[in-house]
């Protein structure tokens, strides 16, 4: 039953202890031999299951049927083969998982296996105080040091506990399993039998980026801050997003899973744990799922410690980071901001798993941000995953108050602190645009938004991501020049209210005063063919502040545009009209239009400097005292 090969570490230890310790290594037969009807057997979790000890133990049962009867079989992640599930095993075996895997799905579904929702850093103490108790745990580990010790490797997770309080520890012992840091380390005397026998551990195929992904992983680099520590989950758009990071600096990595991109991180050296708040210097995981290659990176490496997840997820422990920076997906989201990730309907996909312990840690954190992504379709486009409600039967892994941020192929929505009107627009503004005029009209019949709330359909009203882009003004201010959302108008409400009276006269040579919502949205349900509304934008912590808007609508006559703009009061004289104007021109020179025209008070000296600099030429001086100007594009 046994075979060599793989590394070669320990083999002199192991030999040494066979002969110490001769009444553990015995044929697995005696150690399945001491399993009872009606026993919890544990199995290590994802690419540390013990692989060898699951294809004996299902030989042993065919080759006795009746050696025990209805054995509960504990996972977290199955990702290798499921014997258990057999048909022809099922008064033998009953599997409960406290996470659904793919292999697994159908049988939990159809009645033939347990779920068991549960935050994942609580399940080691369902073990420690027996609500759940381990009878018999089959492990995998690394070959014994000179003093003893194997090391769990790449799954510490659950499996930890499981050893601590298991009444019997089955381990196969394998040369390819890494010796890894952290709370990975047990002595024999901990382990009542064991079997040497290698192979290959399991792999994650690391899914390729597609282009969405990869637009989805641009977005969420926007968000994470130098020096941040992140968690971050796994599957397409988690690995286009890590491979988005390699211009920060300074990140830390306090997570659940360690995968192939964050090894990336870290050999490129834009992790290096330097500015974490705790665990400095330490990537810390529970367990890893990725390719041989970053298991061999792992091997003995004290820049990574593994932690069990009652640490790792612990949300107290997670809100202790500065900059703790959370990024899960979900299945779907409804116009509110309530998410399931572990269910669509009455049908179990996932679980609760561990991303509501690591979203809702980096809401507690100081500067902390939980960053929700998600497609904004699903089955090629058929549907969308914004919907007005979660079905009947959604479970919410996360509520109204987990998440800060929802990023889709289509931009950012921001959703902390924004009322049900506010966020529904935003995650309106972010869904695939075959799908917003439906979202409105469901928007609208349930309240959330308002009843004449207008929308450009189509490619016309399709947000221009492509237009976005940064500047400095002369004056040193840095600024994002950016399109107007059809969320924007709160921020442009805040914006027009702060404008002196003498701006606002200015800039729309009216008195009035007022600015409702009718007239809001003049400016954000625009068609981008035929008009441009930009924003100068400055980040306050997580919020944006418009701090000038500049605009063009396009006469089709004259195939000219006229143009406006406005700054606020205590950001004039910086530079920032300026900027305005420069992009303004360059985007209408980018349609082919042929110049610009303007109206602007004589009064106006400040504004009609920066017309006169920037190339217009007055046409003619109304007796209301306003100048018509025009400029041609050479």
């Amino acid at each position: 039953m046994e075979q060599s090969g793989g590394a070669s570490g320990g083999e002199e230890s192991l030999a040494r202890f066979r002969r110490t310790y001769p009444n553990i290594f015995v044929p697995l037969d005696r150690a399945f031999s001491t399993i009872h009807r009606g026993d919890r057997i544990f199995i290590g979790t994802g690419c540390g299951q013990p692989q060898h000890l699951l294809t004996e133990l299902v030989r042993y049962t065919e080759e006795h049927p009746k050696a025990f009867f209805d054995a509960e079989v504990l996972h977290v992640w199955t990702l290798g083969v499921a014997p258990y599930l057999k048909e022809e095993l099922k008064r033998n075996f009953r599997l409960n998982s406290f996470f659904i895997a793919q292999g697994t799905r159908t049988a939990v579904n159809e009645g033939a296996a347990d779920y068991t929702a549960i935050f994942l850093s609580q399940v080691p103490q369902l073990l420690h105080r027996r609500s759940i108790p381990i009878d018999v745990a089959l492990i995998q580990t690394s070959l014994p040091d000179e003093h003893g010790f194997v090391s769990l490797g790449i799954s510490v997770d659950i499996v930890r506990a499981a050893v601590d309080n298991a009444r019997t520890t089955i381990c196969q012992m394998n040369a390819h399993m890494p010796r890894t840091h952290g709370d990975s380390f047990l002595h024999l005397d901990s382990i009542d039998y064991a079997v040497r026998y290698d192979e290959p551990l399991l792999e994650y195929e690391t899914e390729v980026p597609d282009d969405v992904a990869d637009q989805i992983g641009g977005y969420v680099a926007r968000l994470v801050e130098d020096g941040a520590t992140i968690q971050v989950g796994y599957g397409r758009i988690p690995n286009a997003i890590l491979s988005n990071l390699h211009s920060k600096r300074h990140l830390g990595v306090h997570t659940e899973l360690l995968s192939d991109g964050i090894v990336e991180l870290m050999k490129t050296g834009v992790v290096d744990n330097t500015r974490k708040t705790i665990g400095r210097h330490k990537t810390v995981a529970a367990f890893s799922m990725g390719r041989r290659e970053t298991y061999e990176y792992l091997r003995d490496n004290p820049a990574v410690e593994f932690r069990g997840v009652d640490y790792t997820n612990n949300p107290a422990v997670i809100a202790q980071f500065e900059k703790m920076t959370a990024i899960n997906t979900v299945l779907r989201i409804d116009l509110t901001g309530q998410a399931t990730a572990e269910s669509l309907g009455s049908t179990f996909y996932s679980g609760i798993g561990g991303q509501a312990d690591f979203m809702r840690g980096a809401v507690l954190a100081p500067g902390g941000k939980s960053i929700l992504v998600i497609r904004s379709t699903a089955r090629d486009g058929e549907v969308s995953r914004i919907v007005p409600t979660l079905s009947e039967g959604d479970g919410v892994t996360l509520t109204r108050g987990d998440v800060h941020y929802v990023v889709t192929e289509y931009g950012i929505a921001y959703l902390h602190g924004k009322n049900m009107r506010e966020r529904a627009m935003e995650l309106i503004s972010v869904a695939h645009p075959t799908f917003r005029p439906w979202l409105l009209r469901e928007a609208k019949a349930r309240h959330l938004i308002y009843k004449d709330q207008a929308y450009v359909p189509g490619t016309r009203g399709e947000y221009p991501a492509e237009l976005e882009t940064y500047r400095t003004t002369r004056a040193g201010v840095e600024i994002r020049l950016r399109p107007v959302r059809i969320s924007d108008e709160p921020l442009l409400k805040d914006f027009f209210y702060a404008l002196s009276d003498r701006s606002t006269y200015r800039r729309f040579l009216s008195a009035r005063k007022d600015m409702p919502h009718e007239r809001l949205q003049e400016f954000v349900a625009i068609d981008y063919t035929a008009e441009m509304v930009i924003l100068a934008v400055v980040e306050e912590g997580e919020r944006e502040v418009v701090v000038g808007v500049g605009q063009y609508g396009i006469d089709p006559e004259t195939h000219t545009a006229e143009v406006g703009l406005v700054v606020r009061d205590d950001s004039q004289n910086r530079g920032i009209g300026r900027e305005l104007l420069d992009y303004l021109s360059l985007l209408a020179k980018r349609r082919g239009l042929l110049g610009f025209t303007a109206e602007v008070l004589a009064e106006n000296d400040a504004m009609m400097h920066l017309f006169e600099q920037s190339g217009f030429a007055i046409e003619s001086r109304r007796d209301a005292g306003v100048y018509e100007l025009k400029m041609l594009f050479g």
